[in-house]
């Protein structure tokens, strides 16, 4: 039985003693709610992978509540520090090199040399960390390859039976997951578009991002590089401008539309909008699904990148 908890003292603490337990806890993030386990703890972790089916060479992203709680893991490049700096607590998640005897489980690694941390920017993950104080990995709380979660129900619908409890802080604000960045080596590496713009990073840094595999096959060197993911159950067509017979479109902008990201053509919209709009396509029974053309800049890296993937063929 999962447990429905609210993101009130009592559960709150009911959660952080559930994870130091070793079980599996969803709560919410600023970006997506994350499916927690305790990263130290390799029962705990292969949990993880059991209740989600996810691919056992796919690493997971630890969250942590401070920089100062990430250096105690991971060596904090230059870039790396001045990125932090900018933008943590928030929606970037940072590939760094591994300390030695870090203790994070070499499940969550998926054996490499690298960590993917990230500080989250919402209350109830915050609480959650402090009071469970330890590293908490913690992938998005869907099914593996299916659409994200952005509530509680979501979760619910997902993985229930198969995780110990989910606390409810309502809709998630950003609605795509962390964008990822290799600073593990000299030049730091754009490995996903996600709810940070590139562009913002880019001038943090002052110069442009390097690029990284769009969707390795195998052996990813960060979460979320698969390239089916993020899929609906039916299937998806790209850059449409009209439907075809037995299609459910869905829009951006002034396109008429069966559902619509934005109406309004904001992309920040249109983020907070995207997996709740495919997981009601999937509650309608959409068996083929057609999506507007969206603009490839700012968030809208991010939203085509998990379009792509949704729209991928599929084992």
């Amino acid at each position: 039985m999962t447990r429905h908890l609210d993101a009130d003292d009592a559960g709150l603490r009911r959660a952080a003693q559930m994870l130091r337990r070793g079980g599996l806890v969803s709560f919410p993030t600023e970006t997506v709610y994350g499916l927690g386990a305790d990263a130290t703890d390799d029962t705990a972790v292969a949990r993880i992978y059991e209740a989600k089916g996810r691919p056992s060479f796919n690493p997971l992203i630890v969250h942590l509540p401070d920089a100062e709680a990430v250096e105690a893991y991971c060596v904090m490049t230059e870039d790396a520090r001045r990125l932090a700096g900018a933008f943590w607590p928030g929606a970037l998640t940072l590939v760094l090199p591994i300390r030695a005897y870090a203790g994070i489980s070499k499940l969550v690694t998926a054996g490499l040399d690298t960590l993917a941390v990230r500080v989250p920017d919402h209350p109830v993950a915050q609480a959650i960390l402090r009071e469970t104080a330890r590293p908490v990995a913690a992938p998005s709380a869907n099914p593996s390859g299916r659409v994200s979660p952005t509530t509680a129900q979501h979760v619910i619908a997902g993985l229930a039976g198969r995780i110990e409890a989910v606390v409810d802080g309502g809709p998630c604000g950003v609605g795509v997951e962390s964008t990822i960045v290799d600073c593990s080596e000299d030049e730091p590496v754009l490995l996903r578009a996600g709810g940070l713009p590139v562009e913002a990073i880019e001038a943090c840094l002052g110069r442009a991002l390097g690029l990284g595999p769009v969707a390795p096959s195998t052996a990813p060197s960060a979460p979320g590089q698969l390239a089916s993911h993020y899929a609906p159950s039916g299937s998806v067509r790209l850059d449409a401008t009209e439907t075809e017979p037995g299609e459910t479109y869905l829009g951006f902008g002034a396109l008429g539309a069966d559902m619509n990201l934005s109406p309004s053509g904001d992309l920040v919209e249109a983020a907070a909008n995207l997996f709740s709009c495919l997981h009601q396509l999937d509650a309608m029974g959409a068996e083929r699904i057609a999506v507007a053309p969206i603009p490839d800049h700012g968030l809208g890296r991010a939203i085509n990148d998990r379009l792509r993937r949704a729209a991928a063929p599929r084992d």
